[in-house]
């Protein structure tokens, strides 16, 4: 955790957010290209995370999103589909359940990863071990209907 990390989560947690989702996405775009990639809004805030880059399930078009993610003692990752607990399920998880295999950047250096979405137990675990990370993701599951999808990225050697 960074300093800033509790503020954080108290913007994390404002129930009108993920209405600016796009609006935070140019922000955090614009502090990427800035720093010339080096840090971004969940860097300053003090919060792991990872570039998912994963081909578009319909166009084929490569796509980059940057995710709170939370890395594991055997290398892998765990990232979660929560919108901020909108109603809405991000593109990102329909592209990542199409495939196998995605990429994922972290501190520069590309890496082909596994893609598993993680289920019943598997996914009860997980996301005890990302809400340690990001106690919001408790205030998300109570917001929306939707199961939040968990998945795990695990390098491919």
């Amino acid at each position: 955790m960074g300093l800033l990390t509790p503020v954080a989560i108290r913007v994390g947690s404002i129930a009108w957010l993920p209405k600016y989702l796009p609006r935070i996405v140019q922000c955090d775009n614009a502090i990427r290209k800035i720093t010339r990639e080096r840090y971004g809004l969940l860097d300053i805030a003090g919060l792991p995370n990872t570039t998912v880059v994963v081909a578009g399930r319909k166009s084929g078009v490569v796509r980059r999103t940057r995710l709170l993610a939370v890395p594991r003692d055997d290398g892998s990752w765990l990232v979660a589909g929560s919108y901020f607990g909108g109603p809405n399920t991000p593109q990102w998880v329909f592209n990542l359940r199409a495939t196998d295999t995605a990429a994922i950047i972290d501190q520069g250096v590309t890496r082909t990863v596994r893609v598993r979405e993680l289920h019943d137990a598997d996914r009860a675990a997980a996301w005890q071990t990302l809400r340690s990370v990001w106690p919001n993701f408790d205030l998300y599951e109570r917001r929306t209907d939707r199961t939040i999808p968990v998945f795990e990225l695990t390098p491919v050697p």
